[in-house]
C-alpha cells in the first residue's frame, strides 16, 4: 500500500495596515482527500479515466495553483467530480489529455469525501491566488450540490441517479454530514466564501434549512422506539434500506455520530432537533458494549478481486477497555450484526469472510463524542440531561 503524506496545504493573502504584505491562513486539509488518494492507488477501480503511473509523483503540499488545477481537470461540465483520484498526483501529458476528453461523463458523486471537498478546498486556493477559474469552478461545485438536493431535503451518493442503490439518501461515510457542514460554513458568512453573492448564500441556507429537515424526518422510529439513523434511507419513502450486499436496513452508530453532532452545533435549536439528540443520546447509551476491544493482527496475505489483505481482527476480551459499538444492531432485536457480500447476516465478527472482516470497519468508538459532548449541549439550551 502506497504512504501518503498527509497534512495540511497553507493558503495565504492578504494586505497590513500600512500596505505591507500580511499572511492570512486559509488551511487546506489534504486529509479529506486521502481516502480518493487511497482508492486510486490501492483499489482496483475499472471506472477510472486513468489509473497511477508506477511511481507517479506527487506535488508538495504548498504547489496551491498545480493542485488547484488538477480539481479543475478531474471537475465534470455540471459542476460535479468523480471519485477515487489523487488532487496532488503529478500528471502526465496523457492522462490530463484523457480527463479533458472525458468531461462530459457524469460519474459524479459525493462518496469517498468527493465534490464538496473539492469546493471547500477551491474557495481557499481562490482566497490564496485570487485566480477567478477557482472561484468559478467553486460556484459550478455549489450549484451542483443544490441541484442534487432531493425535493424532501436528502442527498444522493450520486448524482445524476443511478439506477442502483446508490439514489438512496446516503449518510454513510458522513457524505451527509459532509455537504451539511458546508453549507453550514456558507450560510454562516464564512470570509473563504466571499465570492459568493447574497442571492446565492439564500440558496445554501434554505437548502440547509431543508437538509435538516431530512434529518429529522428519517429519525428511525423503530417500533415505537426513536432511535438513530441508517445508513441510507430511500428517497421517497425516507425507510431504512440496503445499500452495497454487505450493508444492510439497520441502525447504524457511526453514520449516527456525525448526523447528532451536526444537530448539536445549531443555534438556538428547536424542540425537534433538541429532541432528536436526546433520543440518540439515550440510543448510543443503551447500545454500548463494554469489555471488548477490536484487535488488529498480521496474517497471510489474502487476495481477492478487491485487494490483497496482511492483517486480520479480532475480537479480544478486556475489562479495562473503554465502551465500544458495532456499526449495524438490527432493526426491532437492536441486536449487533455484521454482514457479508453474499448479504448473509451474521452476528460476529468471525463470521465475516476474510477480506471483508479486514478491509470494513464494524465497530466505532463515534458516539462517545456525542456522550462526551451532551452535558454541556444539554446545560447550554435547558435540555434534561
Amino acid at each position: 500500500m502506497r504512504k501518503f503524506v498527509i497534512g495540511t496545504l497553507l493558503a495565504c493573502v492578504g494586505l497590513s495596515a500600512f500596505g505591507q504584505k500580511r499572511l492570512r491562513s486559509y488551511p487546506i486539509d489534504t486529509t479529506m482527500f486521502a481516502s480518493n488518494a487511497h482508492h486510486w492507488y490501492d483499489i482496483k477501480d475499472k471506472h477510472n479515466v486513468i489509473n497511477p503511473k508506477k511511481n507517479q509523483p506527487r506535488y508538495k503540499a504548498d504547489d496551491l495553483r498545480a493542485i488547484g488545477d488538477n480539481i479543475l481537470l478531474y471537475q465534470k461540465n455540471n459542476g460535479g467530480w468523480p471519485k477515487n483520484y489523487d488532487i496532488m498526483a503529478i500528471l502526465t501529458a496523457g492522462q490530463k489529455d484523457s480527463l479533458l476528453k472525458d468531461k462530459d461523463n457524469l460519474n459524479t458523486t459525493f462518496d469517498n469525501g468527493t465534490s464538496y471537498t473539492h469546493v471547500a478546498s477551491l474557495a481557499r486556493i481562490y482566497q490564496a491566488t485570487k485566480l477567478q477559474k477557482y472561484s468559478d469552478a467553486a460556484l459550478a461545485g455549489i450549484n451542483f450540490i443544490l441541484k442534487a438536493q432531493y425535493a424532501n431535503g436528502g442527498w444522493p451518493q450520486y448524482y445524476p441517479l443511478q439506477k442502483d442503490y446508490s439514489r438512496h439518501i446516503t449518510f454513510n461515510d458522513d457524505v451527509y454530514v459532509g455537504i451539511m457542514e458546508l453549507l453550514n460554513d456558507i450560510k454562516k458568512n464564512n470570509d473563504i466564501y466571499s465570492f459568493l453573492d447574497a442571492e446565492k448564500r439564500k440558496e445554501v441556507e434554505t437548502a440547509f434549512n431543508r437538509g435538516i429537515e431530512c434529518i429529522l424526518n428519517t429519525q428511525i422510529n423503530d417500533f415505537g422506539e426513536v432511535t438513530a439513523w441508517c445508513q441510507q434511507h430511500d428517497e421517497v419513502t425516507l425507510k431504512p434500506v440496503w445499500a452495497r450486499a454487505f450493508e444492510p436496513p439497520s441502525i447504524c452508530n457511526a453514520e449516527s455520530s456525525g448526523i447528532v453532532l451536526l444537530l448539536m452545533g445549531i443555534d438556538n435549536p428547536s424542540e425537534r432537533v433538541k429532541n432528536a439528540v436526546q433520543q440518540a443520546v439515550r440510543w448510543f447509551k443503551e447500545s454500548a458494549i463494554d469489555g471488548i476491544r477490536v484487535k488488529v493482527i498480521a496474517a497471510p496475505a489474502d487476495t481477492s478481486q478487491f485487494t490483497i489483505s496482511r492483517i486480520d481482527r479480532v475480537v479480544v476480551q478486556d475489562a479495562t477497555a473503554p465502551p465500544i459499538w458495532t456499526r449495524y444492531y438490527e432493526l426491532q432485536t437492536h441486536r449487533p450484526l455484521f454482514c457479508n457480500r453474499d448479504r448473509k447476516v451474521v452476528y460476529s465478527l468471525k463470521e465475516v469472510a476474510r477480506e471483508r472482516r479486514s478491509g470494513y470497519g464494524w465497530y466505532t468508538y463515534n458516539p462517545q463524542k456525542v456522550l462526551d459532548r451532551y452535558p454541556e449541549w444539554s446545560k447550554k439550551w435547558g435540555v434534561a440531561n
